[in-house]
């Protein structure tokens, strides 16, 4: 399994409109893509402008084939604007079995 987590730094004023893109995308993600197995969404509390992503895919191929898709171009596009910062992190799900 490969694992993302994705932050963002939100500009002001937009976070709510961002959570919708974002939700939708996830949404998306799920539905039509079968190498995706999880897409979280997750704020903080203590970090208003903080947005993180915890998305697993059966492979890394699974998640180069994501950016490809047409719902996470859209997506991209449409929060570029929005975002202040953006971090990516690639690991390897360490399966305890």
């Amino acid at each position: 399994m490969f694992a993302i987590i994705v932050t963002f730094r939100i500009a002001d004023g937009a976070l709510a409109a961002f959570l919708e893109l974002v939700c939708a995308n996830a949404a998306a993600s799920l539905a039509d893509e079968p190498g995706c197995q999880r897409f979280d969404v997750l704020t903080d509390p203590k970090v208003p402008d903080a947005v993180v992503l915890y998305e697993i895919y059966d492979d890394e191929a699974a998640f180069q084939q994501h950016m490809t898709m047409p719902h996470f171009k859209v997506f991209d596009a449409e929060v570029a604007p929005m975002v202040v910062e953006k971090t990516v992190r690639a690991l390897a799900l360490v399966d305890p079995a």
